[in-house]
């Protein structure tokens, strides 16, 4: 199907899956961390300008 460029395509195409799915899950976990330390400072008092609170960001 792809030649003898089959190896270098296919292992391109695995790196890359492999790069979008850690990016992915950095981004899930970043998002997880932001709303844990908002919810941590309006436990604390902190308020924010737009009046929501973390919970409402889901």
């Amino acid at each position: 199907m792809f030649g003898r460029y089959a190896e270098f395509i296919v292992s391109s195409y695995a790196a890359t899956a492999i790069v979008v799915l850690l990016l992915i899950g950095w981004v899930v976990l970043d998002h997880r961390r932001q709303k844990a330390r908002l919810r941590d400072l309006e436990a604390r008092g902190a308020t924010r300008r737009s009046g929501r609170s973390a919970t409402d960001l889901s």
